[in-house]
């Protein structure tokens, strides 16, 4: 058993620390350090990480970033974004007694061709029936659609962030029935 212990630790004692970048969108901030043997030993990893502890705003606590790193050189880890999701337990207290829930997952492209993945979540003031729903989705995916392909995607996820697309898409889906909140769910890219 002691042979064992003594390997493992001499296995952890040749391990590196990469520290882990953000992408140009979010600042190139150091966020961490992740260690591995080699710079091959951490591509690809995917880091999860509280938007606000990027930006420095406590808003942002409900938002989760998942970076994946892409290259290393040195001990620098350059990640891209993976996705951009709400918590759970977010999501979860949105919805309330005497309301609605509308859930839109879209395929959209952006200005360059790049495939996104839009999950949004729309909750109404009151009660709507399906009819109602349906036209939310239908008018909510044209509408992420449009805004979608007139931007690149550094673009599009800088107004999910600082909740300009959010509006914009909460006044498309008032004029079926009236809003109380829409939040992007999840950005997959």
């Amino acid at each position: 058993m002691a042979a064992t212990a003594q390997k493992s630790i001499e296995k952890w004692k040749t391990k590196r620390w990469f520290n882990v970048h953000t992408p140009k969108l979010l600042g190139e901030a150091i966020i961490g350090e992740i260690p591995a043997a080699d710079e091959k030993g951490i591509l690809g990893r995917v880091i999860k990480v509280s938007l606000s502890w990027i930006t420095k705003n406590p808003a942002q606590s409900f938002m989760t970033v998942g970076l994946k790193v892409t290259s290393a050189n040195g001990d620098a880890a350059q990640t891209e974004l993976h996705y951009l999701e709400l918590v759970y337990s977010y999501t979860h207290s949105l919805v309330r007694r005497g309301s609605s829930a509308v859930y839109v997952i879209a395929k959209l492209r952006d200005r360059d061709g790049k495939a996104i993945v839009l999950k949004l979540i729309g909750i109404s003031r009151n009660k709507i029936n399906t009819p109602k729903k349906y036209g939310i989705r239908k008018i909510l995916t044209e509408f992420s659609g449009a805004y979608a392909s007139s931007k690149s995607t550094e673009e599009f996820i800088k107004s999910v962030i600082d909740g300009s697309f959010q509006m914009d898409a909460m006044k498309a889906a008032n004029k079926i029935a009236p809003m109380g909140k829409l939040e992007v769910k999840k950005i997959e890219l």
